[in-house]
């Protein structure tokens, strides 16, 4: 099993997802929030899933989820694991025994308190996502924005955990050295535009993943 495995997210064509697969993605991710430039359909996963293999794990992305758009989401088995963004460790522990998924809950990360409130979901989740924390009315992820990896340093991690924000193929083996993640996920940084995904920069992202 190699040392870092990488989650390529917001993939929307077949293209795109091929490439992450090909270049030996762990995990791919599918973004249900409409406010993003990467939002997708359910009937568009559909068609995308089914050209996932049985070793990369599916991963569905929401904000603040209803009941009813994780079971849309789930009941068709698209899913292995859901990612959540702004849900409290009640709303996320609630969620996990409703779709009988894994669970990712997405810390922002600005300054060390933030870190800290990783340790209110060490019931609720099954992995951290730390992302970085971006400005008040922007989209809570898939901004390029990065936090200071030096705030992990000597943490404690509550739950397993994965490293995200502002990741791309020039800084991931620097970001992966400096932390210690074995788990790290890219958006933007594989795209040439807002929710517009390019296989040579997952291409080269993953190839900068399997050096690690």
């Amino acid at each position: 099993m190699p040392r870092v495995t990488a989650k390529i997210c917001g993939l929307s064509t077949p293209e795109t997802l091929d490439a992450a697969i090909a270049g030996g993605a762990g995990h791919v991710g599918f973004v249900f929030y409409p406010p993003s430039p990467r939002a997708v359909s359910f009937d568009a996963v559909r068609g995308l899933a089914v050209r996932v293999p049985g070793h990369v794990a599916k991963v569905g992305v929401f904000v603040d989820p209803c009941n009813a758009l994780i079971d849309q989401a789930v009941d068709s088995g698209m899913l292995d694991a859901i990612q959540l963004h702004k849900v409290t460790p009640e709303r996320a522990a609630a969620l996990r025994r409703h779709s009988r998924r894994e669970v990712w809950v997405a810390v922002a990360v600005k300054t060390r308190a933030d870190l800290d409130t990783a340790a209110n979901y060490r019931q609720a989740a099954d992995k951290i996502l730390y992302d970085a924390k971006t400005p008040d009315g922007a989209l809570p992820g898939g901004m390029g924005v990065r936090f200071d990896w030096g705030l992990l340093d000597g943490f404690a991690h509550p739950l397993p955990w994965a490293l995200s924000g502002g990741l791309t193929a020039d800084n991931v083996g620097e970001a992966a050295r400096r932390t210690g993640a074995r788990l790290v996920d890219a958006s933007s940084g594989v795209e040439t535009a807002p929710g517009v995904k390019d296989v040579d920069k997952i291409a080269a992202f993953l190839q900068a993943v399997g050096q690690l």
